[in-house]
């Protein structure tokens, strides 16, 4: 392998991930399976996993559910994808590994390009890594281990832990919710499976990652995370792809289930290549006085669908819901967050930050929900948009339902614009316009970046400079 410089996290995500990983190059693939999604498919990927009954059964349910719902009116893009075009599974010809020196030396050339052994070995108590449709690498700490953590691959989970990963798997977000929540559970391969005991504080994040290799593929992870009685846990969620001749379609979903008094803080640093259509599923449930905190950076993708989601079940729940979505080029950023209150004194705060550039699109798609009998509820969502130029458009669809009468609600929305006199100015202090971009951008989410830990923050800061340092014109 040519030597690589390693990098830290940040610099990784930061630094392009086109740049880093140039076009899809040829690596070998145990198995491809592609063509009609049917009964069949859906059989010879779950034999290929050794599951149990249970589990075969379950995505035949989903696999029918998918057939029966109808496709979303207001997706954009949808037209592109071929279902049947695409391959739903792909396993690369790589054993599963405990450590960076078990991987084929191509798979450690990716990941040395990404920096992640050095991430993982500074910033890290734990990490799994995706390749394709499989889980190749599951790195477990000391500190995980003698805390009574569960950090493994999804499949060796459902294996090793069956009556834990049924009690939860799919209960969060069912396959009936939508058409593309019933493909995932149909095809679901790879992810993380995350089980933290109670009392258990994390002093360090846990990591996954999510690489695709190559063109007209589907990657299906499923990440299922429990947090027990006044645990804690940070979890960071990337993602990375090289340019492709074609696209790739990414359908993954996160299941969280915070239980009385824990913390969760989810994190996603989402940095695919503009080749990748993503379609992503999140929801946690948040029992009596839980809190759980949701961070959407969403920077790369051609088309990027998630609205993360909280079910604030117990009294006293709580939860925060930040996306960061930057609309740069001729893309579409479809992202928001949502906020279930179904107990008595439970807050949400949904903050939503959208930049567009060069023509880019950017929408917000929100729902409060507060049920009759969620009492002394208290929900506050707030919308801003920054369009750079006149090619580029912002969109904010919020919806409020309230049924209960004590609940206070309340939303606010701004737009902005970049001005020729910003740029002037900024341009006689010696910056390029990108950098003037970049500068903008950052003076706007600045007020979410100081609620972040300082990795993440420093991670999503580096992302935008480069965004726009790279590729900011302005239109």
């Amino acid at each position: 392998m040519a030597a690589v410089k390693a990098s830290p996290l940040k610099d990784v995500l930061g630094s392009g991930i086109e740049n880093i990983l140039g076009f899809q190059k040829p690596y070998p693939k145990e198995i491809e399976i592609r063509g009609r999604i049917e009964r069949g498919l859906v059989e010879e990927i779950s034999r290929i996993k050794k599951e149990p009954d249970w589990m075969r059964r379950f995505r035949l349910r989903a696999l029918e559910l998918f057939y029966k719902l109808p496709m979303p009116n207001w997706v954009l893009g949808i037209e592109e994808i071929d279902l049947d075009e695409i391959a739903a599974y792909v396993k690369p010809e790589a054993e599963p590994a405990e450590t960076w020196e078990e991987l084929p030396q191509w798979i450690r050339d990716y990941y040395s390009r990404l920096g992640l052994p050095e991430a993982e070995a500074k910033a890290l108590s734990g990490m799994t890594a995706v390749f394709d449709s499989e889980a190749v690498l599951n790195v477990v700490k000391k500190e995980l281990q003698e805390k009574g953590v569960i950090l493994l691959p999804m499949e060796e989970a459902m294996r090793k832990y069956p009556d834990l990963v049924k009690q939860y798997f799919g209960r969060v977000f069912p396959p009936a919710d939508h058409k593309f929540a019933a493909l995932h559970h149909a095809l679901w391969s790879g992810g993380a499976f995350v089980y933290v005991p109670p009392g258990v504080k994390l002093r360090q994040p846990i990591e996954a990652f999510f690489f695709i290799g190559s063109e007209l593929e589907g990657q299906f992870e499923h990440t299922l995370l429990i947090a027990g009685e006044n645990s804690y846990i940070e979890f960071i969620e990337g993602c990375a792809a090289p340019m492709l001749k074609r696209f790739s379609f990414h359908d993954g979903m996160v299941e969280i289930y915070a239980h009385k008094g824990s913390r969760v803080h989810f994190y996603t640093i989402q940095n695919w290549s503009r080749d990748i259509i993503n379609f992503n599923n999140k929801r946690a449930i948040a029992e009596e006085n839980a809190y759980v905190e949701w961070l959407e950076g969403s920077i790369g993708s051609r088309i990027t669908y998630t609205y993360p989601s909280t079910v604030l079940k117990g009294r006293g729940a709580s939860t925060r819901n930040v996306s960061v979505a930057i609309a740069n080029g001729p893309y579409i950023k479809d992202t928001g967050g949502k906020a279930i209150h179904a107990a008595p004194d439970t807050k949400s705060h949904i903050v939503s930050k959208s930049i567009s550039s060069n023509g880019g699109l950017s929408i917000y798609r929100g729902l409060v929900r507060i049920n009759r009998g969620a009492k002394n509820s208290f929900s506050h969502v707030q919308c801003d948009s920054l369009v750079l130029d006149k090619k580029s458009k912002a969109y904010t669809y919020p919806r409020n339902e309230v049924d209960e009468p004590t609940a206070e609600v309340s939303h606010e929305a701004s737009v902005g614009r970049l001005s020729e006199e910003q740029l002037f100015y900024m341009a006689s202090r010696g910056l390029t316009e990108g950098e003037a971009k970049a500068l903008i951008v950052l003076g706007f989410i600045k007020s979410v970046l100081g609620h972040l830990p300082l990795e993440t923050a420093s991670i999503l800061s580096k992302v935008i400079e480069l965004e726009f340092s790279e590729l900011g014109a302005v239109g």
